[in-house]
């Protein structure tokens, strides 16, 4: 397996919770209540699974690496994608403190998560495509074979040390959970 498949892999995963989060957003709107729980296992899911583990394996290992093999950073697809992680991370701070907020009982910051989560969607959806089908397309022509398997153990490292032990699977089973919920 090369390190992009695996990343592709985790892009299926980031996807349904995009769908969950549209499904959300459609239920919030016709005005039925969301359960507040969900809201905040959504964002978690976000920050540690798509955020800390999958961006992280791409901006701290990928990316570099993808840089020492000439592919510019300013001015090429890894600039982008890097903004665009960013601005994933404002939608997220944006969704969590609209879920702190709908589980307070604020009444209107369903629609302040609906606006981020939409806002977010909007975002993923296309940068999904493009790391997929231009960004790992470029990493595999240019990384060598060896760099590729280092690349994986480093991913490995990844997953017991800043995600730790198992919590890859935890976060699997939430997803199937609320896919149970939500996309029935």
């Amino acid at each position: 397996m090369r390190p992009t498949e695996q990343l592709k892999q985790e892009h299926q995963a980031i996807k349904v919770m995009l769908k969950i989060l549209e499904e959300v957003c459609r239920r919030l709107e016709s005005g039925t209540d969301a359960n507040p729980e969900h809201l905040k296992k959504m964002v978690d899911f976000i920050r540690v699974f798509a955020d800390r583990c999958h961006h992280g394996k791409e901006e701290d290992l990928l990316f570099p690496a993808m840089e020492q093999a000439g592919v510019p950073k300013e001015g090429g697809p890894i600039g982008v994608m890097l903004k665009e992680h960013q601005m994933g991370r404002d939608y997220v701070q944006g969704m969590s403190d609209a879920a702190d907020g709908y589980k307070r009982g604020d009444a209107g910051t369903w629609s302040s998560f609906v606006e981020n989560a939409r806002g977010y969607i909007a975002l993923l959806t296309p940068h999904i495509n493009k790391e997929d089908n231009v960004l790992y397309v470029m990493a595999d022509a240019h990384l060598s074979k060896e760099t590729q398997d280092r690349l994986l153990e480093e991913f490995e490292c990844v997953e017991r040390e800043k995600i730790g032990p198992g919590k890859h699977q935890e976060l699997h089973r939430l997803l199937d959970d609320l896919k149970e919920v939500y996309l029935k």
